[in-house]
């Protein structure tokens, strides 16, 4: 007969398990963050460019309001980043033109 697992145990690999999935959605948050910074600090922001920048940074909103409903980042902390992540797309789009 299989010997009955105690309930720290299985809290232990439950929380492991939820780790692994926090840490691989909050690097996926970072990368495209990432990128989002790397295309709109390029020097040829033109039509496409700035089209570019735009569609990163709505991937990146849509990672950071994924993470932050799920509670794996702080609601807060995700709006802070999506303000100056605006803000700075702004002033990088208004410098293109």
């Amino acid at each position: 007969m299989a010997k009955k697992r105690s309930s720290a145990e299985k809290r232990h690999l439950q929380s492991e398990g939820r780790r692994l999935r926090n840490k691989s959605v909050k690097s996926a948050v970072r990368t495209s963050v990432r990128k989002f910074v790397a295309l709109a600090h390029r020097k040829d922001m033109q039509e496409s460019g700035v089209a570019e920048s735009e569609a990163a940074l709505k991937d990146m909103v849509k990672k950071l309001d994924t993470a932050a409903r799920k509670g794996i980042i702080n609601k807060n902390m995700a709006a802070r980043k999506k303000s100056r992540m605006q803000k700075f797309f702004n002033s990088v789009k208004a410098a293109a033109q």
